[in-house]
C-alpha cells in the first residue's frame, strides 16, 4: 500500500451529537409523562483534578439534554463501607435513575465493591458483574459506555465483523474484556493482548480490526497495522495522543478513529443514551 494512502476518519463527534439529539427528544418525553426528568447520581470520592474535570464534563453534558444531574461528592479518606452505603442508598432512591462512580476512587477502595453495589438497573455505566455476563451472553442490560461507543462507531461506518480478527489490547474490566465480549457477539474471531503477551506487534499484523485500549501513548505501533484494517484507538493520554502511532497507523490502516473526536465523544454520547433508557424503564406500561 502507497504511504500516500490515507484512512477514512471516524468522526464519533459527528455520531455523538446525533445520538444525543435523540436522546434529548426522548428525555423531554420521559419529563412530560412521569413530570421529573431522567435524573444521574455521579458520585466522587477526593478531589483529584482530573477525574473532578471529567464530571463536571458529565453534569454539563446531562443538563444539556434535559437529564437531572445529582453529584454526589465524598471525601478522600471515605472508606469502602462508606462508600457502598451512598451507593446503596442511591440505587434504593426513586429519584435516581442511574449511577455513575467515577473511577478510580483511590487506592484504598475496593472498587469491585463499590460497583456492584450498583442496582443492575441503574447501572447505565455497565461496570457490574451483571451488566458484564449481560454483554457476555447477549443479553438485554446496559454495556460498558466505551465498548458501547465503539460497536455503535462500527455499525456507523458498517463494518462488518462476521468472521474478521479483532485484537484487543488491554484487558481491563470496563474498557478491554468487555469490547472483546460485544466483538464476539458479533461473530469477530477475538485475541485479546496484555501486559504479559509476547510479541504483540506480530498479534496486530494478523487483525482485521485492532481496538487499542491499554493506556499507554503509541503503543500500538502504526508499521505494524494490516493494510486496510479498521484501527480504533481507545486511548487518552496527556497531549491529545492516543495509544496508536496514528500518524503512521493512518498511511495503512483503511478506517480510523482520530483522538480526539473519535471514540471519546461516543463514551458520553452512550452514558446519556442509557440513562434516559433506564427512566423510560420506570415509566408505567
Amino acid at each position: 500500500m502507497s504511504t500516500t494512502h490515507s484512512a477514512r476518519l471516524m468522526d464519533g463527534t459527528a455520531l455523538a451529537r446525533r445520538i444525543t439529539e435523540r436522546t434529548t427528544a426522548r428525555a423531554a418525553a420521559v419529563t412530560r409523562r412521569r413530570g421529573t426528568a431522567p435524573c444521574l447520581a455521579t458520585v466522587l470520592v477526593g478531589d483529584d483534578p482530573a477525574s473532578v474535570t471529567y464530571v463536571r464534563m458529565k453534569r454539563a453534558r446531562c443538563e444539556s439534554v434535559g437529564i437531572t444531574s445529582r453529584h454526589v461528592p465524598l471525601p478522600a479518606a471515605t472508606t469502602t463501607a462508606e462508600l457502598v452505603a451512598t451507593i446503596t442508598a442511591l440505587s434504593e432512591d426513586p429519584g435516581v435513575d442511574g449511577i455513575l462512580l467515577q473511577h478510580p476512587a483511590g487506592p484504598h477502595i475496593d472498587e469491585r465493591a463499590a460497583f456492584e453495589a450498583i442496582a443492575p438497573a441503574k447501572d447505565v455505566d455497565g461496570v457490574t458483574m451483571r451488566s458484564f455476563a449481560a454483554m457476555s451472553f447477549g443479553l438485554p442490560g446496559f454495556v460498558s459506555c466505551t465498548p458501547g461507543g465503539i460497536m455503535r462507531l462500527l455499525e456507523e461506518y458498517e463494518v462488518d465483523l462476521a468472521g474478521r480478527h479483532a485484537v484487543v489490547v488491554g484487558r481491563s474490566a470496563i474498557l478491554g474484556r468487555p469490547a472483546g465480549m460485544l466483538l464476539l457477539g458479533r461473530d469477530a474471531t477475538v485475541t485479546y493482548c496484555h501486559s504479559r503477551t509476547a510479541d504483540v506487534g506480530a498479534l496486530v499484523q494478523e487483525a482485521d480490526v485492532v481496538v487499542a485500549a491499554v493506556g499507554r501513548p503509541r503503543f500500538v505501533r502504526g508499521e505494524d497495522v494490516k493494510p486496510g484494517a479498521v484501527v480504533i484507538d481507545a486511548g487518552y493520554n496527556a497531549g491529545n495522543v492516543g495509544d496508536v502511532d496514528f500518524e503512521t497507523a493512518r498511511t495503512r490502516a483503511s478506517l480510523i478513529t482520530p483522538v480526539p473526536g473519535g471514540v471519546g465523544p461516543m463514551t458520553i454520547a452512550v452514558l446519556l443514551e442509557q440513562t434516559v433508557e433506564a427512566a423510560e424503564r420506570s415509566l408505567p406500561a
